[in-house]
């Protein structure tokens, strides 16, 4: 019903700066809560950040006040990362909340060198 397409992971040096952005396609109209979460190698997925139909916004902890996640069209969710960390290296995944089902895209790489 909904497909997610990610986009612009890559390689950067920590303090640089990455934009993700996730593009859905489908039946985006029946979309509610679009998240981010990552993975990292040997770890569980865990959630980064989360904009609500609403308009709320929710972080980790470990991105608070670096990480902003920003909904501009119904189909279009971003995440800015600014002031990247190693630790911030991982799969990150765009998340669209679909009544109760979760729909995911594909994955894009980010990782940042020490």
């Amino acid at each position: 019903q909904v497909q997610l397409v990610e986009s612009g992971g890559g390689l950067v040096q920590a303090g640089e700066s990455l934009r993700l952005s996730c593009a859905a396609s489908g039946r985006i109209s029946i979309i509610s809560d679009m998240s981010w979460y990552r993975q990292a190698p040997g770890k569980q997925r865990e959630l980064v950040a989360r904009i609500t139909t609403g308009g709320r916004l929710n972080y980790a902890d470990s991105v608070k006040g670096r990480f902003t996640i920003s909904r501009p069209k119904v189909n279009t969710v971003y995440l800015q990362m600014n002031s990247l960390k190693p630790e911030d290296t991982g799969a990150y995944y765009c998340n669209a909340l679909v009544y109760a089902s979760n729909y995911w895209g594909q994955g894009t790489q980010v990782t940042v060198s020490s």
